[in-house]
């Protein structure tokens, strides 16, 4: 079972995701009321997952995430929000958090959404990514410390097909989607899609989401 880490400045919060986590046999190692808490923490006892807030004092979950992936690359974050369209949610997807879930999220997808990014997925639910994407990835603002909103990735080393993959993928195909678009084999798609994530440096599909946008090969309205 993953090991988690619950950051959130609010402690009723933290004690109910503890207590829906810990009756379904996932173990909370620890929690965190603000980002420098959480930096400190995840260092300490290596969580295999964060629950991560987006708002909070002294350092905002934007920057704790940026920190955290960047010492532990292997860590997943999720992001917790109170609402779907937030530009901190866009950013914290192009860092590399692996998808975000709404506060009022009930307690069996809470756990299905912490075992299913320990596996290596993004937690992405296709209608409400689109949107979220559709909304921020043009926009070229500032996340909290004033770097651009952008995934940046040089897709010359791509071949013809897999820049067709990454399009879907864009579009929020799924794998078995993209194998009945393509006329491929899952284990087909599935290569190319490793491909795709290790020339490009990406972690997971909520990465290639956005570098989608950001690059234009998906723009808004596409179908």
């Amino acid at each position: 079972m993953p090991r988690v880490l619950i950051v959130d400045d609010q402690e009723l919060i933290r004690t109910g995701f503890r207590l829906i986590l810990t009756a379904r046999g996932i173990d909370v190692v620890g929690e965190a009321a603000d980002g420098a808490e959480a930096v400190a923490a995840e260092r300490r006892l290596r969580p295999d997952v964060v629950l991560m807030d987006i708002r909070m004092p002294a350092m905002d979950g934007l920057e704790a995430t940026r920190r955290i992936l960047e010492h532990s690359p292997r860590c997943r974050v999720l992001m917790l929000t109170t609402f779907d369209l937030d530009r901190y949610v866009y950013a914290a997807l192009a860092l590399g958090a692996s998808g975000f879930l709404l506060k009022d999220v009930t307690a069996d997808h809470l756990a299905a959404a912490v075992r299913l990014v320990d596996t290596g997925d993004a937690l992405l639910a296709p209608s409400i990514t689109r949107r979220l994407v559709q909304r921020f990835a043009t926009e070229d603002q500032p996340a909290g410390d004033g770097s651009p909103l952008a995934v940046h990735r040089d897709l010359a080393a791509l071949t013809p097909r897999e820049l067709e993959v990454l399009t879907l993928l864009g579009r929020g195909l799924s794998n078995t989607e993209l194998a009945q678009s393509l006329t491929l084999s899952e284990a087909t798609v599935k290569t190319h899609v490793a491909r795709i994530f290790a020339k490009l440096a990406l972690r997971d599909r909520a990465q290639a989401v956005v570098l989608a946008y950001e690059t234009g090969l998906v723009t808004p309205g596409d179908a």
